[in-house]
């Protein structure tokens, strides 16, 4: 409902579940996926690795509640560009997603603070 209120985004697809994510990544072709890392029974770290499997030029941005970099950087491992918080700002998923589209790699704030030195 949020992206729905931004005329720069066009949400093509809401998916129920990881599966249901990876047969519309095939059938869409979308830009840009946020993924809930933490949806069941497929997860967003098996969504991730399955779309880029399948060599689509969709970009993936994680989405979860957890706000440790081990999550966002096992994520971007695995070919994610970008990982956001469910309390990221509205402004700053709106920003993160046009960083990702426009080829650069986005990690929110939440999660950059919690960035071992040196990463």
């Amino acid at each position: 409902m949020l992206l729905d209120n931004n005329p720069r985004f066009q949400v093509i697809s809401i998916c129920e579940n990881g599966q249901s994510a990876i047969e519309e990544a095939q059938k869409l072709n979308p830009d840009i996926m946020l993924i809930d890392v933490n949806m069941s029974p497929v997860n967003g770290f098996t969504v991730t690795e399955k779309v880029m499997q399948l060599k689509l030029p969709v970009k993936i941005i994680g989405l979860s509640i957890n706000n440790q970099f081990t999550y966002a950087n096992r994520l971007l491992g695995l070919g994610a560009r970008g990982f956001i918080t469910k309390t990221s700002s509205l402004e700053e998923i709106n920003h993160g997603i046009l960083e990702v589209y426009n080829g650069e790699c986005y990690i929110c704030k939440e999660v950059r603070k919690n960035m071992p030195p040196g990463e």
